[in-house]
């Protein structure tokens, strides 16, 4: 095992995932956080059966960093009962598992990287 994570939730809107994504990262307690739109969830919820279009959270992350990831993201978190699953990841490309590693980083310090995966491209700015 690596020590690093995919963490899944669902939130029902837009503007939640990406305040919930942005706050992760920004707070250092994910690397990046991907955004699926419209994931159909069925689920059971107080009796019912319900059906709904939510976007799914893909968070990556270091595992020991997970306590305070969830933390972070129930306060965030609009349901009253949010999903926080923790998968490990076993293996992978190394330029981008080390680039996670050095923008998770639990003592804080600066990344040495720019930021980015390696081989991503700078987003564009607007002119």
């Amino acid at each position: 095992m690596s020590g690093r994570i995919v963490v899944l939730s669902t939130v029902g809107k837009a503007e939640d995932a990406e305040r919930i994504g942005r706050a992760l990262v920004e707070r250092r307690l994910a690397a990046c956080v991907n955004i699926v739109p419209a994931v159909t969830s069925i689920y059971r919820w107080k009796g019912s059966v319900e059906k709904e279009e939510e976007r799914l959270l893909l968070i990556k992350t270091r595992a020991e960093r997970f306590p305070a990831l969830r933390e972070a993201l129930v306060a965030l978190h609009p349901y009253e009962v949010p999903e926080v699953l923790a998968l490990s990841i076993e293996d992978g490309h190394e330029p981008y598992l080390e680039w996670l590693d050095q923008n998770v980083n639990v003592r804080r310090r600066r990344a040495r990287a720019a930021g980015r995966p390696p081989g991503l491209p700078r987003p564009r700015t607007r002119r």
